[in-house]
């Protein structure tokens, strides 16, 4: 039975990857069980199943393939889910009946599990005359509050919150409130933003030129470019976005412009997809590909790599035909081009066990030299699939040759590719992988660099006591395994050193072989001065990439993980958890608990809700434990119960669940809310957060309006003011940004990823 390499792996695996009966009762007994279930499910769309399924579990073993965790968590089962992670939706029409069976689309995607990515610069700008009924457009900015609301009412499968990407061209008469949308903290928190940036306008922005911004081929106004660039980056500076797509040069690199023309990404970047396009992702694990690792002897043998994409390239083409789709244009999009994104993860681990710093030039030209054998051997791989089952319905072996990476890739691939044909339009994308990354044993995720070597993680047990374990990073582990707790070698570098050019320079060198694009955040430190920050995407520009996205720590989205001060730099711990933890199991009931009923009349309803909160005393602190709602109204029954077992279970799991009473202040009912004691309820769900949030701040769980928590220092509770925002899966203040997601190093929670 294959052993976890820390404990925090087999607790994602337990909680994200693991099949379970609707009970909670573990159908995969181990890790082996679940790497069958997947290798059973993709080989069963096989003529010979038994030939492919053992060749499919070997490529799972130890961890060398990772399918994304939608397909790990899916395949093989009976849930009526999506195994592809990412779509962009069609285009929307200038219209409102168009706009809303958009909106209906979108929700129907998310509630399966997919991640969205919408265009709205379709939508005309606000104050346009709209003709026949007398009125002013409210703008696209309007129409993207309301989807926003519908995203904080759609769970995806998995219980995984839906995310979603919103773009907007550079020469939108609303582009400058795009831009700066989210510097009110409250807006749009489902949404990702992204500006398309377009080559004519970088040109303008280089020799300040004017930009015009139009609308059905008029000019609305004009202004600086540079100054629109200006305003872009101290937004992103400021809020962290939005971020840049270089809008030009993906349609220019697409392997499908002769087909398709892109307008939107994935809510993580790292899919640039037409309307109702789809893809699906996994990651080769180079950590694990390593030969001889920190010795002189130190490789990955190319010939096991291409092995291995080899065998990924035809998992990944096969969940095209396993996978459900939630529409079916939808479906047909996919079969239509087959599009996979292969990529990898660990690259900083693989990195550091040849002896190469990452960022270096070294390090850059091994980079390309890996990301280049991934992608011959996934073109060769998908020829091979050609010859067998057929080349993807559009392909025209003229305009694909001339168009994407194929202009540079060698001639004996190209003479294949002409001679046979290709199953998969395009095949290479990185994207984020940062709970697979942990649950393979917390390599380096993506091509990101290692972000901590190690960081404590404390976690509550069933009888109050805490225990402490350490996470510590794949290589660096190794490391020590090997040498021993002694000082790490000078080319062992992290997040918090690396100088943000290098970000860029490690980018660039990947972006060079992969179809796609690339999830990747660049952190940069809080006291960057603006005219560095504005460089780093300059040379982002310059240096070939498709897009660009940093993140500095800001008010409003709060600071990445946090570095203690400590003589060892390669230990890195979270100042702001303080005594907030992660339980492993779930507190005991004791036989009696005290607590209180609250009755809540909601104006359309004939029969009152009836809400009980029962506390715990935990540690000398009262803390909600459970909560029950109950209503003479059959049509909450179903709902109610779902929700008094859902809040339960998490009061039950410690922490800050303060978040609780937030999420549901937030649901919105499109039906409309109501106005109770002077003050506009977007729905009953609303209201019954604000329910519990009375009875917090009555018991002193939480303080009074507009304050912090209690901030005793050995209480279970942390104040609500510290830098970062919880975590909403587990309340840990261990939020960072991590390759365009907000990620929990604690649970793994991934906002899109």
């Amino acid at each position: 039975m294959t052993r976890f390499a820390a404990p925090i792996a087999e607790q994602i695996w337990d909680m994200k990857y693991r099949l379970k009966e609707g009970d909670g009762t573990p159908i995969d007994a181990t890790v082996e069980d679940t790497w069958a279930r997947v290798a059973k499910s993709l080989a069963s769309v096989e003529k010979k199943p038994s030939e492919w399924e053992p060749k499919f579990y070997k490529a799972l073993e130890d961890f060398r393939y990772l399918p994304a965790g939608r397909i790990t968590a899916g395949a093989g089962t009976d849930r009526a889910v999506t195994l592809f992670n990412c779509f962009v939706m069609g285009t929307i029409p200038d219209t409102m009946s168009g706009i809303f069976d958009n909106l209906r689309e979108a929700a129907l995607t998310m509630q399966q599990g997919g991640g969205i990515g919408y265009d709205f610069s379709t939508i005309r700008p606000k104050g346009a005359v709209v003709k026949g009924v007398a009125a002013d457009a409210s703008g696209p900015l309007s129409f993207m509050d309301v989807w926003d609301a519908m995203c904080r009412t759609i769970m995806s499968a998995g219980s995984r919150r839906g995310a979603m990407m919103a773009t907007m061209r550079c020469d939108h008469p609303d582009v400058e409130d795009f831009i700066t949308a989210k510097s009110d903290a409250a807006r749009l928190r489902m949404f990702n933003m992204s500006v398309l940036v377009t080559d004519p306008f970088m040109e303008a922005v280089k020799a300040d030129q004017p930009w015009d911004l139009v609308w059905d081929g008029a000019t609305v106004r004009t202004v600086q470019a540079r100054e629109l660039w200006d305003s872009i980056m101290s937004s992103t500076y400021s809020h962290a976005e939005p971020g840049v797509i270089f809008i030009d040069r993906i349609n220019e690199m697409n392997n499908l412009n002769y087909v398709e023309t892109i307008a939107a990404t994935n809510p993580c970047g790292e899919q640039p997809l037409p309307p109702y396009g789809a893809c699906l992702l996994g990651s080769i694990n180079l950590a694990r590909l390593v030969h001889f690792p920190f010795e002189e002897a130190a490789q990955v043998k190319e010939d096991e790599l291409t092995e291995l994409v080899a065998t990924a390239v035809r998992m990944m083409d096969n969940v095209v035909d396993a996978s459900k789709f939630p529409l079916e244009a939808q479906a047909k999009e996919a079969a239509a081009k087959r599009r996979i994104g292969l990529g990898v993860t660990g690259l900083a681990d693989a990195l550091l066990m040849v002896g190469l710093r990452y960022g270096s030039e070294e390090a850059a030209r091994q980079t390309e030299v890996w990301m280049k054998a991934i992608a011959r051997a996934a073109y060769l791989a998908s020829v091979d699939l050609a010859k067998e089952k057929g080349a993807f319905p559009l392909f025209d072996a003229d305009q694909y040759l001339a168009s994407g990476n194929m202009k540079q890739m060698d001639d004996d691939v190209r003479d294949a590719i002409r001679e046979h044909g290709i199953r998969n339009a395009l095949l290479t994308s990185v994207a984020p992988t940062g709970t697979i990354s942990l649950y393979a044993g917390n390599v380096s995720s993506g091509i990101e660099p290692v972000f901590a070597y190690a960081y404590t993680r404390k976690v509550l047990q069933k009888d109050g006591s805490r225990t402490e374990e350490e996470v510590v990073d794949y290589a660096v582990k190794m490391w020590r395994d090997l040498h021993g707790d002694v000082e790490l070698p000078d080319y062992f570098v992290n997040a918090q050193t690396l100088p943000a050019l290098e970000h860029v320079r490690m980018q660039a060198a990947a972006q060079k072989w992969v179809d796609s694009s690339i999830s990747k955040t660049i952190n940069v430190p809080e006291d960057i001065d603006f005219q560095s920050f504005k460089d780093v995407y300059m040379e982002a520009w310059d240096s070939g990439c498709k897009g660009c996205t940093t993140y500095r720590p800001n008010e409003v989205t709060g600071s990445v993980l946090s570095v203690a001060e400590d003589p060892k730099p390669e230990v890195i711990a979270d100042q702001n958890v303080g005594d907030v933890i992660y339980m492993t199991e779930p507190l005991d009931r004791p036989g009696e608990l005290t607590g209180q009923t609250y009755k809540l009349k909601w104006p359309d309803s004939e029969h009152a809700i009836y809400i009980t909160v029962n506390d715990i005393q935990h540690q000398g602190q009262s803390r909600p434990f459970e909560v029950f709602i109950n209503s003479k109204n059959m049509e909450h029954f179903a709902w109610t119960v779902a929700l008094t077992r859902m809040i339960s279970a998490v009061f039950r799991r410690g922490g800050d669940v303060s978040f609780v009473v937030e999420e549901l202040k937030a649901v919105f009912d499109p039906r409309g809310g109501a106005w109770m004691q002077g003050k506009y309820v977007p729905s009953i769900l609303a209201a019954i957060g604000g329910v519990i949030e009375k009875h917090m701040v009555s018991t002193g769980f939480l303080a009074g309006e507009g304050m912090g928590l209690k901030s005793d220092p050995h209480a279970d509770v942390v104040p609500m003011t510290p830098k970062g925002n919880a975590c909403p899966s587990c309340g840990q203040y261990t939020l960072r940004m991590v390759e365009g997601c907000m990620t929990c190093s604690d649970c793994g929670h991934s906002k899109c990823g």
